[in-house]
């Protein structure tokens, strides 16, 4: 799920825990290969695979993965992944955006649609919900970076919109064109973020009130992430902080 949580994350057995990392060391992989194969395999020179890389290294993807990824990108037998984005409403009237990365259409669509109908929700048309969200970036810092006032300077100083900082850490927020900018720009005087990648921001989220709802709508979010082509999924709610303890 995209964007930041203030709920903490359940933890579970080490054997779900391997499985849910090999996941996202996929879809991390998928993201890299395909930034490069778009553009430069340097990331110096290309801004996407840049952010791809950092994202992976943030979430502790071995360097010889990394560059397996990249090295992917330029053979001729790679997949060639399509990019599509699917939007639709979940239980509650949540709006949901999925965004994935396929190498069959008719099979990432036919699931996406499947799952969305068995967990209480509707698949709707492009551009039916993407109105509710604005694209943006998010560069995540820990608490330990510095204090609101200092990060909100450095922030303003790289060319951030807004921060948003708690006792957990630090959330800054770009425009979509200047992500890789302000991210390269905020290393020099905070140091190396936790992440920096495009979100889709929630413009008026709904608070999740009762539990039997958020219950449906957390199981088909989960059924979301677990399909292998889909990379993100976000919607706009918050869950009360009384439903997520019960969670």
């Amino acid at each position: 799920m995209a964007g930041h949580s203030k709920w903490a994350n359940i933890q579970h057995r080490k054997g779900k825990q391997d499985k849910l990392r090999s996941k996202l060391f996929s879809k991390l992989s998928k993201e890299i290969t395909v930034a490069a194969r778009m553009g430069d395999p340097d990331p110096d020179k290309n801004a996407r695979l840049r952010l791809a890389v950092k994202e992976a290294k943030s979430n502790s993807m071995p360097k010889d993965v990394i560059d397996r990824a990249i090295k992917k990108s330029q053979g001729g037998d790679a997949e060639n992944y399509e990019e599509i984005r699917y939007e639709g409403y979940g239980p509650a009237g949540v709006a949901i955006i999925v965004e994935a990365m396929t190498d069959n259409r008719n099979r990432t669509a036919s699931t996406v649609r499947s799952t969305f109908a068995k967990h209480g929700g509707d698949l709707g048309q492009t551009g039916s919900v993407a109105f509710m969200f604005e694209r943006k970036g998010e560069i995540v810092y820990p608490a330990s970076a510095g204090d609101a006032d200092t990060v909100m300077m450095a922030a303003l100083e790289a060319g951030a919109e807004d921060v948003e900082s708690d006792d957990e850490g630090h959330w800054i927020t770009t425009s979509d064109t200047e992500l890789a900018e302000v991210s390269t720009a905020l290393e020099a005087s905070l140091g190396e973020s936790e992440s920096a990648k495009l979100i889709w921001k929630p413009q008026a989220p709904a608070e999740i009130t009762d539990l039997e709802q958020a219950q449906k709508l957390m199981r088909l979010i989960e059924t979301l992430e677990d399909d292998d082509d889909v990379q993100t999924v976000t919607g706009n709610f918050d869950i009360s902080e009384d439903v997520a303890a019960r969670l």
